[in-house]
């Protein structure tokens, strides 16, 4: 979507990042929605590990009277690019991918702050104790495939509804859902951001698998609301602070999910349904006819 060069503000005599939306998306206004809105996002964090937003403006139109090109400029990092080092096709040392992940994953708490929406592509379980299938009578076994558990239909419409209004979000990232009412300890949440999973919730399980196993559509939305136990040694949780987060983005929340709901795309017959999802038993044989 952009490209990032090496430039220097000669204002304050500083060297700059800067980063352009390529020019043969400037006149299309999903892309220009998505820079701005990664721009508000970027500028709203403050960390170590995060590139400092320092302006935002736009260039002018070039002669044949295209649109503006927006740009973005940002703190300079100095260091060979990822990209570089990957390129060289060799397995990278221990010691140097630690030094890689460690700020990655540092940078990442700030990003997920309270407020944020992240529309997740995977998930994990860690609940028990509740009925995890529908196929549990007396039957032919159903093993139902569960590699992708979210609906590319729907999720793609909360994203684009989240442009659409002009905001951004987090559009990818797993989902690890723990079995509650308690929230977890310190030790817990160091093994979930460890693990690389995006965030930590109560729902979502076994729902999503279940609605696989009936070959419905299912898309997650989560709301972060805090950083769980306080990853970093910070404060905990509580139940107060979970409510007033909520309390301060539903109205935003049900905004999103109405204009996702209004984009999905119309009914089909259980017979002509092209979504994976609704096609996720077929040659499956079942102990039961499905409603309908």
């Amino acid at each position: 979507m952009g490209e990032v060069w090496s430039a220097t503000d000669t204002l304050l005599e500083r060297e700059v990042a800067l980063k352009v939306l390529k020019r043969e998306h400037a006149d299309d206004p999903v892309f220009r929605a998505r820079f701005a809105a990664e721009a508000r996002h970027a500028a709203s964090l403050s960390h170590p590990h995060v590139a400092a937003v320092l302006d935002y403006g736009e260039l002018p139109a070039d002669d044949d009277g295209g649109s503006p090109v927006p740009y973005l400029v940002m703190e300079r990092v100095h260091g060979q690019p990822l990209s570089a080092l990957l390129a060289e096709g060799k397995p990278l040392a221990p010691e140097v991918a630690a030094d890689l992940i460690a700020p990655a994953a540092e940078g990442l708490e700030p990003a997920h702050a309270p407020g944020t929406v992240v529309v997740p592509d995977q998930v994990v379980d860690r609940t028990w104790g509740r009925e995890h299938t529908v196929y549990d009578g007396p039957g032919p076994v159903v093993h139902a495939g569960f590699a992708d558990p979210y609906c590319p239909r729907g999720r793609a419409a909360v994203l684009d509804a989240i442009e659409g209004a002009g905001s951004s979000a987090v559009g990818s990232g797993t989902l690890v859902v723990i079995n509650g009412p308690r929230f977890s300890s310190r030790a817990e949440s160091l093994w979930h951001q460890q693990a690389g999973w995006t965030v930590v919730g109560m729902t979502g399980m076994p729902e999503a698998s279940i609605a696989r196993e009936l070959a419905m559509c299912f898309t997650t939305v989560a709301l972060v609301t805090d950083h769980d136990a306080g990853v970093e040694g910070g404060e905990a949780v509580s139940h107060a602070e979970v409510l007033r987060v909520f309390g301060d983005n539903i109205s935003g929340l049900k905004q999103t999910l109405r204009a996702a709901i209004g984009a999905l795309p119309a009914a089909e017959d259980d017979d002509a349904a092209t979504c994976a999802c609704r096609r996720a038993l077929d040659g499956l044989p079942l102990p039961l006819v499905l409603p309908t």
